[in-house]
């Protein structure tokens, strides 16, 4: 510090941590990103799978079945939308129209 003002040293040292800081990041190693593992599907997914299709039930519950959606008279004479062969053993699920 021959020859340099107090503060001339200070900005020098200030430098020269900065210097050896960015030295010191840039020198550490940087982790290889790999893609996620696929995990195996659970027996839920599976069984979705199979062709079915999510339906919103008369009475405010959503239904996945596995059949076709059906017209099919009522005693009163109405026709009434159902959904077929649902989950839960349900032949027939009448729609929500």
């Amino acid at each position: 510090m021959r020859g340099l003002s107090v503060e001339a040293a200070i900005k020098s040292e200030t430098l020269n941590m900065k210097a050896l800081a960015l030295a010191l990041v840039l020198s550490l190693p940087v982790p290889r990103l790999s893609p996620p593992a696929q995990l195996s599907p659970s027996p839920q997914q599976t069984a979705q799978k199979k062709g079915g299709r999510w339906y919103f039930a008369a009475t405010g519950h959503a239904v996945y079945c596995y059949g076709p959606v059906m017209t099919v008279p009522q005693a009163e004479g109405r026709l009434v939308k159902v959904a077929t062969f649902c989950r839960g053993d349900q032949t027939m699920v009448p729609l929500k129209d």
